[in-house]
């Protein structure tokens, strides 16, 4: 599985080659030899070498005169899974000087993304099915009410009750959350965290190993890198949401602190419990103990975000009855000193990791190590990060194969949770809180919403060009998930901004559509998360595959357990069973 199969035919009489490869995509890397191919035989007689080349990304080929160190040639091709290629090094016809390298293909390769496709299409079928049977069944239970309206000569009160039930698994409208004096309760929050979740739980369980369901090596982004932020984005707002509620039925602040430390504590050590599985590797060492992790995040960062809202917690001001006669600025100034933490937060974020002096490594440096940036700082992955976590946790304490050892090749242990990176992760989760603060504040205006949100996707998108000058590599601050960057924050929380800006009305204004499935895993995030990771090598999230080297039986096998959580999410939520921390 991604991997194709290079012939490295050597014509040249007299000239040992050596073959040095890396992929494209490593920005600044050393070249690592790959074979060395012997001198021809005699002519018509090449010397020929057999290896294999990794499919996923373009390839860098360099051919050197092994004993002058001297460039042959120099290539780069984007290989196909399974294909066989013969690269011939030779003379030209025109001189005995000239050195012409060809790459012929001998046999096809496979297009490795057609299961992708394949199952893209069955999805969008079965939601077109499952919308018309939907739709239909409306239609019919509409005919069955008129009936029954015109026979029994319902009273007027009755009926109303009935127009207002908008479906038959007996949701309340979203016009009812909206206008009801209990907790506001929105339906696109719960979707967008459940999109957010079993992207997670897909991603996790493989994502049908292919790469760009995978976390990037190290700048950039893939499908993987979206779904954490988006689920501490939505956090946010569900902080805000949920304590204003609290407040407003009167929950004194100090036990509502308690409550918020106990459930901090326990995200903390189920965290800790489930980084740790060691499931056939005997007793773990407590030498060897993972402290960071995903819920270890989630909890830290949920703790500060929280007290942050609960010291300087206002009562909601009255809902203005129209756009003009509110303040535009509203949900900005009245939170101005929880801005102002957030605000300074990130100078310390910006202080550390450009100006704290690291062993052996260029203070401010914001790259991989190991073969990236020609290999002159092997041991520095992560910078002031990865010097922190290591100084104060230690390197055993810590994730061992981050995602920067795949085409990096990093030797250190490297936390992607890490201590420096939980920094940008409040701030990730205030922007949600703030995204909490416009649904809340402008609730009966659809318009002022819907523009807020339009302006904050577009004011962060802003922010995020500038800091990246619109590239991977070449910016101030590259978008980097293993570093939590400010500009990873800024473009995921634009895009979360754009998201609710879909959501919002969609679901919750017009009810056009009820956030089925995602809706259900997001009404049951945690025991979701916690089960998926658990149960993961347990039959029917995972059993033997007949071909373990196909995409396709990965990515059938990773998307059956993906919806066998969101089935499990929704036969939970018809018994009404929720599991809250």
């Amino acid at each position: 599985m991604d991997q194709a199969l290079l012939l490295i035919h050597n014509e040249l009489p007299g000239t040992n080659l050596t073959v040095y490869w890396n992929f494209d995509r490593c920005y600044h890397c050393l070249l690592q030899v790959l074979v060395d191919v012997s001198q021809s035989r005699k002519p018509g007689e090449p010397s020929i070498e057999a290896v294999a080349v990794s499919t996923q990304h373009g390839s860098i080929l360099q051919l050197n005169d092994t004993a002058e160190e001297k460039q042959v040639c120099r290539l780069e091709y984007k290989f196909g899974e399974f294909g066989n290629y013969s690269l011939l090094v030779k003379h030209t016809h025109d001189g005995v000087n000239e050195i012409a390298c060809d790459l012929v293909v001998n046999e096809k390769p496979v297009d490795s993304n057609l299961p992708v496709s394949i199952a893209f299409l069955v999805g969008l079928v079965l939601i077109i099915v499952v919308s018309l049977l939907r739709f239909s069944l409306s239609l019919e239970d509409f005919h069955d009410w008129i009936s029954k309206a015109i026979n029994s000569q319902e009273t007027d009160g009755l009926i109303n009750s009935e127009l207002g039930s908008p479906s038959r698994a007996g949701d309340p409208p979203p016009e009812a959350w909206r206008q009801s004096a209990t907790p506001l309760r929105l339906r696109c929050v719960d979707t967008f965290r459940g999109i957010a979740l079993i992207l997670m739980v897909f991603v996790n369980y493989g994502g049908g190993r292919y790469w760009y369901f995978r976390h990037a090596s190290w700048n950039g982004l893939t499908v993987a890198d979206l779904v954490f932020p988006w689920f501490v984005f939505i956090m946010g707002s569900s902080i805000f949401l949920s304590m204003t509620s609290v407040l407003q039925r009167g929950c004194p602040k100090f036990r509502l602190l308690g409550k918020i430390a106990w459930r901090s504590f326990l995200l903390i050590c189920i965290g800790i419990v489930i980084v740790n599985p060691n499931y056939c590797l005997g007793p773990l060492s407590w030498e060897k103990v993972r402290i960071p992790g995903v819920l270890q995040r989630l909890g830290g960062t949920y703790f500060v975000v929280a007290v942050l809202e609960l010291l300087f917690a206002k009562p909601v001001p009255e809902i203005c009855t129209s756009e003009r006669s509110c303040f535009s600025l509203l949900d900005i100034t009245s939170s101005w000193p929880q801005w102002l933490f957030v605000l300074m937060l990130e100078g310390v974020w910006l202080a550390l990791t450009f100006f704290l002096p690291v062993p052996g490594c260029p203070t401010g440096y914001l790259g991989p190590g190991g073969l990236g940036d020609w290999g002159k700082y092997p041991n520095c992955t992560g910078g002031a990060a990865g010097y922190i976590d290591r100084l104060l946790l230690g390197g055993h304490h810590l994730y061992q194969h981050p995602s920067s050892a795949v085409l990096y090749h990093t030797e250190v242990a490297y936390d992607p949770e890490g201590i420096l990176g939980t920094i940008n992760s409040i701030v990730m989760a205030f922007l949600g809180v703030q995204a909490g603060k416009i649904l809340l504040y402008y609730k009966d205006q659809t318009k002022g919403i819907l523009i807020r949100f339009a302006a904050w996707g577009c004011f962060l998108g802003f922010i995020s060009v500038a800091l990246t000058k619109a590239s991977e590599n070449e910016g101030f601050i590259p978008v980097n998930k293993n570093l939590w960057s400010i500009s990873y924050i800024t473009t995921l929380s634009s895009f979360a901004f754009f998201i609710l800006l879909v959501l919002y009305p969609v679901v919750d204004v017009k009810g056009l559509w009820t956030g089925t499935p995602f809706f259900y895993p997001g009404m049951n995030s945690i025991l979701v998360y916690v089960g998926h990771e658990v149960f993961a090598n347990y039959f029917p999230f995972r059993w033997r595959l007949g071909d373990s080297e196909a995409h396709k039986e990965h990515l059938v096998q990773n998307t059956v357990a993906t919806a066998l959580w969101v089935l499990i999410a929704y036969v939970l939520y018809k018994k009404k069973v929720f599991w809250k921390i």
